[in-house]
């Protein structure tokens, strides 16, 4: 029989939240390292796939962001799957996301994965109660044949607080920077808090399995969320620096007889910006 995980659920209190320099100090650190990974990687053909989840708001897509702004991504690649095709839906559920599984020298990091069907699907009613409780039945042998294949396999659930929710969401309705993030479903699924939270449960119970466990980062700080996600990875795919050749600039050909040309070029405005 698969040995499982026994799921716990306590949530610590959090630590202060995280200033802006020492965010900014601590993440520039940890993105020398991701790209250090990202060397490894491509250098012995590592395959990584990195599973995020948790609640409307929870600070996925922030996270995601953080890890991806100073790589490359032909090396990070983020797969975010639209609403299924009437194709889509009637084949085996877990079937689209296995296309998008990393080769050889991949990253690919799924904001929301395969795991919709025990959050969102089951919640909101877009699938039945059997339909949910087959997936669960089935998805730790699918992610067992997955890592056997040679994948690294993380799961991270984003765990955020009813208050820090309500908060984010009120600041997507009345900030015209953050109303693009706000769906309908946001909406409807505000009101299912403890439906979410049962199945989440139920999630944990079943798929936290000893080789593709959950980890679950705390995220209503958000700064300190993602450098504790991105540590932990860090921690959990093994790689080493590889050795850099001495880089020096080549000297720059002479002119040659070259002019700036008398072009009448549109050259956009200089604007004066408020300074510190």
């Amino acid at each position: 029989m698969a040995k499982k995980l026994k799921a716990t659920h306590r949530i610590e209190c959090a630590q202060p939240k995280l200033k802006r320099r020492d965010y900014e100090s601590a993440l520039a650190e940890l993105h020398v390292e991701l790209v250090k990974l990202q060397q490894w990687v491509v250098h012995k053909g590592v395959k990584v796939c990195i599973v995020f989840e948790g609640r409307d708001t929870a600070g996925k897509g922030g996270t995601i962001k953080a890890i991806t702004e100073r790589v490359s991504p032909r090396v990070f690649r983020v797969v975010a799957l639209p609403t299924p095709t009437e194709r889509e839906k009637s084949q085996m559920y877990i079937q689209r996301y296995i296309p998008h599984l990393p080769a050889a020298g991949e990253v690919v990091i799924f904001d929301r994965s395969w795991y919709n069907r025990a959050g969102v699907e089951r919640v909101m009613g877009f699938c039945t109660e059997e339909q949910a409780k087959r997936f669960l039945d089935a998805v730790p042998s699918v992610e067992k044949a997955i890592i056997e294949s040679g994948v690294v396999l993380l799961k991270y659930w984003l765990e955020v607080s009813p208050k820090e929710q309500t908060r984010r969401l009120e600041a997507r309705i009345n900030d015209g920077r953050k109303v693009w993030k706000l769906s309908p479903m946001d909406l409807k699924s505000y009101g299912h808090w403890y439906d979410y939270s049962r199945a989440r449960d139920d999630m944990f119970a079943e798929t936290d399995t000893s080789w593709a466990p959950w980890f679950v980062a705390r995220s209503d700080d958000k700064r300190r969320a993602r450098l504790n996600i991105i540590r932990h990875m860090l921690d959990h795919i093994p790689y080493k620096e590889l050795p850099r050749e001495t880089v020096k600039l080549p000297k720059r050909q002479d002119p040659d007889g070259y002019e700036n040309p008398s072009y009448p070029m549109k050259v956009i405005p200089e604007r004066q910006w408020p300074t510190e």
